[in-house]
């Protein structure tokens, strides 16, 4: 089993609704296996794909993978662990930290069997939830949106995965930085450049050389997740055009994760 997480220091650039229809699209395109955990207490996440009906929802909740020795969940080809209230206390209990941790790396290897790909969500302010998630992933992906606020944070963010892949996961794996809810506008279309080049190695490629995976702003998005639906499925044209900009790119994040056949 693959296992990337959603990693993000501040909130509000769309991580949960790109997890949500990479999930739809490595489930229902590519026919994988496909676990979904949410370690987000605001639960965006469980949210849309409870409303899409096509996981199944675990009994177990998410505070309950990170708060006890769960070994086993409901199997099913596509199933989501929920977020739940009891995420806000993980961080008010510092002396389980490291049980949290433990417990997390043990559920998931008691699973690895049972699933092709494990997605995790993860809260944008880093605490005990998200470092878990780093320590037991192969890969994580953190999208941004292109402001000067969150082009200071890379280096930041960098400089986190690096000593967490030193320390505690040398399996970890900074698949890239992903431009999300990009805007035709001068001033983004400024910040990107700016992006490039400065942080060209921490970008995804695409097939053109000099080209980078980027997310427009995209209404279809938004209104895919209002129905629970993934965008392919939402039946407008501006959905479709959305979904021919928006494959490539899950294809290519695939790719690196090295799922994008059929099986892992």
């Amino acid at each position: 089993m693959k296992t990337l997480v959603m990693a993000n220091q501040k909130g509000g650039v769309g991580k949960s609704a790109l997890l949500c229809q990479y999930a739809y699209y490595l489930a229902l395109e590519l026919n994988l296996r496909v676990l979904v955990l949410d370690l987000d207490h605001q639960g965006n996440t469980s949210k849309a794909i409870k409303l899409s009906n096509h996981a199944l929802v675990s009994s177990v909740s998410a505070s309950r993978i990170l708060g006890e020795r769960i070994a086993s969940i409901d199997t099913a080809s596509f199933v989501l662990v929920a977020a739940d209230d009891a995420l806000l206390k993980a961080e008010k209990q510092a002396a389980l930290h490291n049980t949290y941790a433990t417990n997390l790396q043990a559920f998931l290897r008691s699973v690895d069997a049972e699933f092709d790909v494990c997605l995790i969500d993860t809260n944008p302010n880093p605490d005990i939830r998200m470092t878990a998630a780093l320590v037991v992933s192969q890969y994580v992906l953190s999208p941004i949106q292109l402001n000067q606020e969150a082009l200071d944070g890379i280096g930041a963010l960098n400089a986190d995965v690096r000593k967490i892949k030193a320390a505690l996961n040398p399996q970890l794996q900074l698949i890239g930085i992903l431009p999300n809810l990009v805007e035709a506008t001068p001033f983004q279309r400024a910040n990107l450049a700016q992006l490039v080049q400065h942080f060209a190695k921490l970008l995804i490629p695409m097939d053109a050389p000099g080209q980078y995976a980027f997310v427009k702003t995209r209404t279809a998005v938004a209104e895919a997740q209002a129905a629970g639906l993934p965008v392919w499925k939402l039946g407008k044209t501006s959905a479709m055009d959305c979904w021919r900009e928006l494959r490539p790119v899950f294809h290519r994040i695939a790719g690196v994760m090295g799922v994008a056949g059929n099986g892992a």
